[in-house]
């Protein structure tokens, strides 16, 4: 056989030994057919001893446990829920309750992780050492003691329902939570909330519009009247139209309790808090850093300009230090999602407390379960993940990187 012919098959064999044992040669490729065949012994003996373990408690491997009924309550649904209904249900119950945790929770550590910053790098005195103060002291602290901080040591010591303290008599505050009023949908509900969104997505393009003229042509489009023109002027028209959208219903107090309104249970905003804060010493660092990291000759061509400090901060310098705060920003917000599974502590219903917790206690099916909430958990960092690297992106590409 010639040269020619044999070649092929050597350069095939080279790439392969190349991909599967590098440098290394074949003794490489052994190690590593090797080190496969062991992990394969050890998923095979993983999953044959839980076979085993379930077969021995009459436990039916598979997820048929979803349709059957749950038997208990959740004390914070966002969707309608008793307990006659399935444990699918409850799973779809504790990733809501996680989600909305977790929203709320970075919205707040957000933007008072960037109050914390500013004051960090404000030429006053004070507020700068109120800055150190808050992010030394808050970030040092573990975060399961404050929760339980502001669940037993400032929630729990607010009075009793009869005693509530009374925010303008339609509010109210005690250690059973934030009693509220709450909106009852009308018929005119359904053309309020169309306009709305329609006036939302009319200013916003006007919106683009306008920053690209300033951009491409320096001619500056005042949009302010047609905004409040969309989103305030079309859905009052609909309310002379249809009526009013809503109404409220106001909490009463009817002997030890409260009925009617909504409760925000002490639970959430002990756990809101607490995430919230927390996170937010470490945002706030984040934020300094980035800003630090914009050259100090931004800030004095903004003041030549005759732009005050907070304008230059707010068009020059942030704009440009996002590009470093954004990638350990994303990190931040995945602990905080991540760390609202210290609910379990305090009692809020999230999906570590119902799902794997207490339906599986109720139903035995560990392996099923914690796949779930694994998978739930994982989800919901590359979403957080997607979005923030997209953002991310389009900030780079804006700033011409």
């Amino acid at each position: 056989m010639s040269t020619e012919a044999r070649k092929p098959p050597l350069q095939i064999a080279l790439k392969i030994r190349r991909l599967l044992g590098g440098k290394a040669g074949w003794n490489g490729v052994a190690v590593q057919f090797a080190f496969a065949a062991v992990l394969g012994w050890i998923a095979y003996e993983i999953i044959s001893n839980a076979r085993a373990n379930l077969e021995n408690q009459h436990i039916a491997a598979g997820f048929g446990f979803l349709r059957n009924n749950a038997g208990f309550d959740v004390n914070q649904t966002l969707i309608s829920y008793t307990g006659s209904d399935t444990f699918f249900r409850v799973f779809v119950v504790g990733i809501l309750n996680t989600l909305v945790v977790s929203v709320v929770g970075i919205v707040f550590a957000t933007v008072i992780g960037f109050i914390i910053a500013l004051c960090r790098l404000s030429p006053n005195w004070l507020l700068s050492r109120i800055g150190e103060i808050y992010v030394e002291l808050i970030r040092n602290l573990p975060l399961l003691f404050q929760i339980l901080f502001w669940y037993l040591a400032v929630l729990a010591a607010l009075p009793n329902p009869r005693q509530s303290i009374s925010l303008f008599g339609v509010a109210f505050i005690n250690n059973r939570g934030l009693i509220v009023p709450s909106p009852v949908g009308e018929p005119g509900l359904g053309p309020f909330l169309a306009m709305l969104g329609l006036g939302i997505v009319a200013s916003l393009a006007l919106r683009f519009y306008a920053r690209r003229a300033l951009f491409q042509s320096g001619r500056l489009i005042r949009i302010w009247p047609y905004v409040l023109t969309f989103v305030i002027g079309l859905p009052l028209v609909t309310m002379l139209v249809f009526g009013l959208p809503f109404i409220f219903e106001f909490p009463q107090l009817k002997g030890f309790n409260f009925a009617g309104g909504s409760r925000v249970i002490p639970e959430f905003v002990a756990l809101t808090l607490a995430l919230s804060t927390y996170t937010a010493a470490f945002i706030a660092e984040i934020v300094r850093a980035g800003i630090l990291s914009v050259h100090s000759g931004q800030m004095e061509a903004g003041s030549s300009l005759g732009l005050s400090r907070g304008t230059t901060l707010r068009l020059i310098v942030v704009p440009q230090a996002m590009r470093v705060i954004v990638p350990p920003l994303t990190n931040q917000y995945l602990n905080l999602t991540k760390n609202s599974s210290l609910a379990v502590a305090i009692g809020y219903p999230d999906l570590v407390s119902v799902f794997a917790g207490t339906s599986l206690s109720q139903t035995g099916q560990a392996i099923e379960i914690i796949a779930m909430t694994m998978g739930v958990y994982l989800l919901i960092s590359l979403i957080t993940s997607g979005v923030m690297s997209i953002y991310g992106w389009r900030i780079s590409r804006s700033l011409g990187a």
